[in-house]
């Protein structure tokens, strides 16, 4: 029986990964002032033991602006550094598992409530709030206090902060880099015209939106260590009439490829309300594909994968090089176990939970080291 595509290792960059599922970034909105603390360790920790090929950190704002809630990781000072060093510390002294981080702004999307408590804007005058900042003066929903527009100073102030917070991801010893430039944060942002209205070097053209963000890539891949990856998440398309598109988005991917981006990590939506998303299985795997055909870096899928056979389809027609989950495995957890049962492969496990697998599996586990 051949191998299953899921499971064949991938080389991105420099970075090799055992198999084809990743881990995608989940806010936690458990911080204190952008610090991790013990959840960040229980969360980080499980997924660790996932046997995926890749664990990648929650968006992390490069400064305290950036955050979406209050209760946002950051990585924009030393204390904020030392917390995450005790986390990946202990993930690390018990998982060989490569570890990546999501540096992001959250833009004109900033400062808001957590989720479970609504998740509307809390107004700069109020406790926990602050003045959100981004490409042009635009609220994201009607009602919301208007952000304040960049600046030049501005601009150069946050490409600062995302060089920053990757030169202390280096630090950390992260094993790579994700971008946040999608889901109508900053940086997607100063892409979509529905966002951008500046007037500048900045806005207008698809050459001036994609300015900032791929200025902002440099300062990063210039930041971190050659020797490990760097890439973007990008939202493939606004869903929304005289938005970012798909064909925009290739012209963005293959600028980033030219630049040395080593993957791309295809979403979409998040920019306006009035997105219309045609949400369903594998419903964003078309606008992966897309960015795989015009491109040869590593593409990742993301939406809506629940089933191995799903997955296993998505890698072997060549839609996409990886595979990422989300929600799907905060739900199950060893998913990545269970795919491997069902094509007949392996996954890593720690030896504590060798004897976990059932008779039927086994060869189910390789050992952890």
């Amino acid at each position: 029986m051949s191998k299953a595509k899921l499971f064949t290792p991938l080389r991105v960059g420099k970075l090799d990964l055992v198999n084809r599922i990743v881990i995608a970034p989940m806010c936690q909105y458990s911080a204190v002032d952008g610090c991790m603390n013990d959840w960040h360790l229980i969360h980080l920790g499980s997924l660790a033991l996932s046997g995926a090929a890749l664990l990648t950190i929650e968006a992390t704002a490069v400064v305290p602006e950036g955050r979406i809630t209050y209760a946002d990781v950051g990585l924009w000072s030393d204390e904020t550094e030392s917390a995450m060093a005790r986390t990946l510390e202990c993930v690390r002294r018990w998982s060989p598992m490569p570890i990546a981080i999501q540096l992001a702004h959250a833009g004109r999307k900033a400062s808001a409530e957590v989720p479970w408590k609504g998740g509307t804007q809390i107004n700069p005058s109020e406790p926990n709030g602050w003045q959100a900042e981004a490409p042009s003066s635009i609220s994201y929903i009607d009602g919301w206090a208007a952000p304040a527009a960049l600046d030049r100073a501005g601009m150069a102030r946050l490409r600062g902060a995302f060089a920053n917070a990757a030169r202390r991801a280096g630090r950390l010893g992260l094993d790579a880099i994700q971008i946040h430039a999608a889901h109508g944060y900053l940086l997607h942002e100063f892409l979509s015209p529905l966002a951008n209205r500046r007037s500048d070097d900045y806005g207008g053209s698809l050459d001036n939106r994609m300015r900032f963000p791929l200025e902002v890539f440099d300062a990063v891949r210039e930041a971190f260590p050659s020797d490990r990856a760097v890439s973007v998440r990008v939202s493939g398309t606004d869903w929304a009439e005289d938005g970012w598109d798909l064909a925009q988005t290739v012209e963005f991917a293959q600028a980033l490829e030219s630049r040395g981006c080593d993957a791309i990590h295809v979403s979409s939506g998040g920019l306006t309300p009035h997105q219309r998303i045609p949400v369903g299985p594998s419903y964003q795997v078309p606008l992966a594909r897309a960015i795989k055909t015009a491109t040869s870096m590593p593409v990742v899928a993301v939406g809506l994968i629940t089933e191995f056979e799903q997955a296993e389809a998505i890698i072997g027609t060549g839609d996409a090089d990886l595979i990422a989950l989300a929600r799907g495995i905060l739900y199950d957890p060893r998913w990545p176990w269970h795919a491997a049962a069902h094509f007949g492969e392996h996954v890593r496990a720690p030896e504590q939970y060798l004897r976990s697998q059932p008779r039927q599996h086994k060869d189910l586990f390789d050992i952890e080291s």
